[in-house]
Parts: structure tokens; sequence; C-alpha cells
């Protein structure tokens, strides 16, 4: 049987710009070797001075890498951590009217720093998680996940094992350290004052003193290797305006290709290791097919209505 102690300590008390916050997990966290601290992202902004005032929208414009969606006047956008959130991630909660708290600058950098604070100070080792709010795509409700992390991997790999029936499991990867988020939030809430949470029984997951990990930037993906790198509204206007293909990915298969021809009512067939199509190469619709696909019209061209197509090498 596995056991899981989780506490939230009440009377945490305002953090303002340069509380001592491994101090407060010191003092508040009641620790043991092994134990894995989640900390709000809000405490640890507040704590960073990285409460502000002034526009939302302005803010908003400043946080952002990359627009991934836009509807109405919600944004879901990339910010400087490269995470992909509403509103960069920028909250207006639990302050004063008109402040705005922005993410830590560097969370994992954070986390680390607190772990090696709480060791020095106590002998223990434990991992230190820093937490945020964020929604999932196909699904109403938010959820907390890992932003920072330290002393722990915040992702399990089961590449190349087999389940109890022999089964190899090829993609499976647990997040622990969003499982661990997750749970940590169910038992602080959002209106409770309880932004410090200790999870227990997870000391097997934690790593050795001065071995923090990858860090929680480990879990982001990628741009280009996410399926879902635009809004739909966002791809289309994106493959017509023929800019930047980078969140469309490596070029698709030669069938997958067929199939969108298809789709959109053009003749194509395989072709040697391409495709031709029937249709001029200047097709404006073909061209917006190609840029999205990461294909593109081949050099040895013989017939202005029949174009001959090859992916980008």
């Amino acid at each position: 049987m596995t056991d899981l102690q989780v506490t939230s300590p009440d009377g945490i008390g305002e953090v303002v710009a340069g509380t001592d916050l491994a101090a407060l997990v010191v003092e508040r966290g009641d620790l043991r070797d092994g134990d894995v601290v989640v900390l709000t992202s809000k405490i640890v902004s507040k704590a960073e001075g990285r409460v502000v005032r002034g526009d939302r929208d302005e803010a908003i414009v400043a946080e952002t890498v990359r627009l991934v969606a836009r509807r109405g006047p919600t944004s879901i956008v990339e910010n400087h951590l490269g995470l992909v959130m509403a509103a960069a991630g920028i909250d207006a909660s639990n302050v004063e009217p008109g402040l705005l708290v922005l993410l830590p600058l560097d969370p994992d950098a954070t986390a680390r720093a607190l772990r090696e604070a709480v060791h020095q100070r106590t002998g223990l080792n434990i991992a230190v998680l820093i937490s945020d709010t964020a929604g999932r795509a196909w699904r109403h409700g938010q959820t907390d996940l890992a932003i920072g992390a330290a002393g722990i991997e915040p992702m399990v790999s089961f590449d190349g094992r087999t389940d109890s029936y022999g089964n190899p499991l090829a993609v499976t990867a647990p997040a622990v350290a969003d499982e661990i988020a997750g749970i940590a939030e169910v038992v602080s809430g959002k209106l409770g004052g309880r932004p410090l949470t200790v999870v227990r029984g997870l000391a097997e997951r934690v790593l050795a003193p001065g071995e923090h990990g990858p860090g929680a930037r480990s879990l982001v993906r990628e741009v280009g290797t996410d399926m879902f790198g635009l809004g739909s509204r966002e791809a289309v206007a994106a493959a017509l305006a023929g800019t930047d293909r980078t969140p469309f990915g490596a070029p698709a298969l030669a069938a997958d290709l067929l199939d969108a021809l298809g789709a959109c009512g053009f003749t194509a067939e395989p072709e040697g290791t391409g495709v031709a199509v029937a249709a001029p190469a200047d097709d404006v619709r073909l061209g917006a097919l190609l840029f999205a696909f990461g294909w593109t019209v081949g050099s040895d061209q013989s017939s202005e209505t029949r174009t001959r197509l090859a992916p980008l090498s």
C-alpha cells in the first residue's frame, strides 16, 4: 500500500517583496526528509517583486512571446517561460485592485535555490515544486501544474517497459510534477490563503542532495512538436500569410497531404517520392496547403496545369 499525506497549513499571512520563502517553508512546513514542498507561483512572484500596477492588456503583450489563439477578450499565448497559457499567466486575484501578478522570471531557478536553502538550514533533503493554474485543451475547468521543479524528475518515461499483460509501453510518460501540483491544489484550495503544501510519501522520487533534475521547463513541448501550436483560426491565417511555418512542425507524410488535397477538391496522386496534383503551381489554396503541410512545388515542372510536389528538406 502507498500512502500520501498532503498538508496545507493555515495562517501563512501576506507575502511581500523580499519575504524569505525558505524561512517560511522551514517554519510552517513541519518538514521531514523526503517531503515534496509545493508553493504557488503567486507567493513566489510576490516575494520576488513581480507585482505591478498597470494596464492588463499591455502587460499581456509585454509577457507574450507568441500569440497562439484569440477568442474575443481571451488570448492564449506563449510566455517567456515557454508556457502556453491564457493571458500569459498574468493574474489579478488575491492582490489589491489594480495590481497584476506576473509569473516568476525563472521558477526552476527559484525552486533550486529554495531547496538548497532548506537543506542548508535544516539538513533535510526535500523536493520543491512551484505551481500555477492553467486550463486544458478540450476540457472545462482548470488544474494546477508545475512551472518550477527541483529535486524531482518532472516526468517518468515508461518507454521500453511492459505492462502486466506483456504489452510494450511506448508513449507512457506520467508528468509526475504536474500530478503532484494537482494533488496539492485539491488540499490548498483557491480561497483559503494556503499557498504552501507539503506532500509526504514520495521520498523515493526525491533526488539526492545537489541533484536537482531537469526542472519543469523540460515538460514544455517545443514549438513545432505540438499538434496544436496554433488555434484553428490562427492556423488558417498563418497558412494564407505564408510567414512562419514553425508551429506546423515537420513535413507531413505524402498520404496525409493527398487526403487534404482530396478534401479540398484537388485531383492528386503519388508520383515517385512526391505527389502530382492537377492544378497550376500558383493556385492560392494549393499554396496554403503546401505551407501548412511542409511541402513545396518541385523544381522539375513540365506542365502549367499539373504540378509536381515535394516535401521540404
